[in-house]
């Protein structure tokens, strides 16, 4: 009878004493013929590496070797707690090329004469884009349903409230027992041993092969760390679709799903779920984020990730070497900056200035900050840091700090333009200009009040994203992937790891950032990250041309990488005049460098005299 359950299930879940362990190496031998004398297509399979080592296994099998030697560790770990004298003192076990047969063996000879467990596993192949390729994925469920008979048909048998085996939804599975085209979907059966030192459950074998084991105790599900990444990229995906089609009682019960199994994650995979189940909680739940301590906090957290990480101190550089080759030659130069913070881009290029032949030039800094919350003056404190610096090393310095909601309530007046022959003036833009998009109209006022400054450069810094589309599924796809590759920077971080208090800061600013792209709405998401492909179009509409970064701005941006974490990871790519650094082969940052169109001349311009009047008078 027990040689009969074995061989109508294909891979032993049953246990079985010595007087049966003849019949079960007889038939593992005859079954492990048939796998292998299929014909030189099979023997292409066989996973390499492990060929190198002597077993023959092959790259189909490699899901399944990989649960018997889990389920043979298990059963180890039990077998020593109950005893194991029933096996013999003077058993030998080799290592056969076969390890997929000598570990069900182990199996077969370990698992306790009185234990028959019976389970069952749907695989499904996954082809995931968000994920590494992977053969295949299982997830075993087994059932201690008390007083009930499992059936071949019932692959699940999880009556919890939340079901793991199928997430609704267009990019997730279905259930096993849903008919495609009116033919019932088969999937292939693996049964998988497991023992209980604790349990006294009744056990009965049917006739069609199944075993049932009664007992109290609601059905458990074993999901291996593949799957459950795997899951998770696929519960966090149903659930933003739920959310898309207002099934928000669907989004409910996915987004408690999503973080059960981001807490079975470990590294960059549970932190960014993480950070996206508490978006979709706050969307769902409709549990805003609260700005008050908006500007100052986030130029805390702000700081630690420039002192973490090389992103923005790429920034930094491209866009001061842009501005220090555009002001060659200069007495004179005034730089506007659009988002001050805490000043951390000006003494590098002061600190050049310095040091430009001939002396330095009179430098200007026009700083653009938003309300404190507390009443303080924190852009004048800045100024007076940056004039101490001046005066150390040598530079004629003046400050002016500019408090102002948005950039768009800013009048190039307000900021006393000298005229190009005495100044030079350089705008410069580092991760501002995206959030002027929740406004409408904001953006092109800003572009035009620029041209009214008549730069001489113009420096934009953005992300490499598109956050800003108008279908929230396909925007909060573009965000996995974009903070995922983020957040696998920060954990491989090169040669000199941040401190842990940079990392957990680093990690709640993107955290922040992430939130409002997926929470918020209408004017309240501001992280409106456009490509730059996007920002091209943008800015060639408003008049202005791309100044191509020259190879110093390229050169220098890798040596802050080789100096900062050995490069490793790290790329930074030219992309028709304009430097990306990105995390392997995905861009995450973009420099790119502006000046105004050169004047058509007045012989062949059709212009009217009016508008010529209105550009002298700008």
């Amino acid at each position: 009878m027990k040689r009969n359950l074995r061989g109508s299930c294909g891979r032993g879940g049953g246990g079985g004493g010595k007087g049966d362990d003849e019949g079960s190496s007889s038939m593992g031998a005859s079954v492990k013929g048939k796998m292998w004398d299929d014909g030189p297509q099979q023997d292409a399979g066989v996973d390499e590496l492990l060929a190198v080592l002597g077993y023959n296994v092959r790259s189909s099998d490699m899901v399944d070797v990989a649960q018997k030697l889990e389920q043979l560790e298990m059963v180890i770990c039990s077998a020593q707690e109950d005893g194991i004298s029933h096996l013999s003192s003077g058993t030998v076990h080799y290592n056969p090329s076969d390890l997929s047969g000598w570990v069900q063996s182990m199996l077969t000879e370990l698992n306790p004469p009185s234990s028959v467990f019976a389970s069952s596993s749907l695989q499904t192949p996954i082809d995931d884009p968000l994920l590494a390729p992977a053969e295949s994925s299982t997830v075993t469920t087994i059932d201690f349903s008390s007083s009930r008979q499992p059936s071949q048909s019932q692959i699940y048998n999880d009556d919890s409230e939340y079901d793991l085996s199928a997430i609704p939804g267009v990019s997730v599975y279905r259930r096993p027992d849903q008919q495609v085209d009116g033919v019932e979907e088969k999937s292939s059966k693996r049964m998988k041993t497991a023992s209980s030192s604790s349990s006294s459950s009744s056990q009965q074998v049917h006739g069609n092969g199944l075993a049932s084991v009664s007992e109290s105790t609601r059905p458990v599900v074993v999901v291996d760390s593949q799957e459950t990444g795997v899951r998770l990229v696929h519960a966090l995906m149903a659930c933003a679709e739920a959310v898309q089609q207002d099934n928000m009682k669907l989004a409910d019960a996915l987004v408690k799903h999503i973080g059960v199994l981001a807490a079975a994650q470990a590294g960059a995979m549970r932190k960014v779920a993480t950070y996206f189940a508490e978006a979709l909680a706050r969307r769902i739940y409709r549990i805003y984020p609260q700005d008050s301590l908006e500007s100052s906090y986030s130029d805390i957290l702000q700081m630690h990730f420039y002192e973490a990480y090389p992103y923005l101190k790429f920034a930094h550089f491209t866009a001061n070497q842009a501005i220090l080759e555009a002001f060659a030659g200069a007495n004179r130069v005034h730089v506007i900056d659009f988002g001050l913070k805490q000043g951390m881009q000006w003494p590098a290029l002061m600190q050049a200035l310095a040091l430009r032949p001939g002396g330095p030039p009179a430098f200007r800094l026009t700083g653009i900050g938003p309300p404190p919350p507390d009443n303080t003056d924190a852009l004048q404190q800045v100024g007076w840091r940056l004039a101490r610096l001046a005066e150390t090393i040598g530079v004629e310095f003046e400050f002016r700090g500019f408090v102002a909601n948005s950039l768009a309530d800013l009048e190039p007046s307000m900021l006393q333009i000298r005229p190009p022959e005495v100044e030079a003036v350089a705008v410069n833009s580092v991760l501002e200009l995206h959030r002027l998009l929740a406004r409408p109209g904001a953006i092109e006022k800003v572009l035009s009040s620029i041209k009214a400054m008549r730069p001489k450069i113009v420096t934009v810094v953005e992300q490499e994203a598109n956050h800003n589309g108008p279908v929230f599924l396909e925007r909060f796809t573009e965000a996995l992937h974009y903070y995922s590759n983020l957040f696998d920077s920060l954990e491989g971080c090169g040669v000199s790891p941040p401190s842990s208090q940079d990392l957990m800061m680093s990690e709640m600013y993107l955290g922040r950032q992430i939130c409002n792209v997926v929470a918020c709405e209408g004017a309240e998401r501001v992280e409106r990250h456009e490509t730059l492909n996007q920002w091209r179009s943008r800015m060639g509409t408003a008049g202005f041309e791309p100044v191509h970064l020259g190879s110093n701005a390229f050169r220098q941006a890798s040596m802050l990488l080789a100096l900062f974490a050995g490069g490793d990871g790290y790329r930074v790519e030219e992309n028709n005049g304009c430097l990306m650094l990105g995390w392997h082969t995905r861009p995450l940052i973009a420099t790119s460098a502006w000046q105004i169109n050169p004047p058509i001349s007045t012989s062949t311009s059709s212009h009217s005299p009016s508008s010529a009047m209105t550009h002298t008078t700008l």
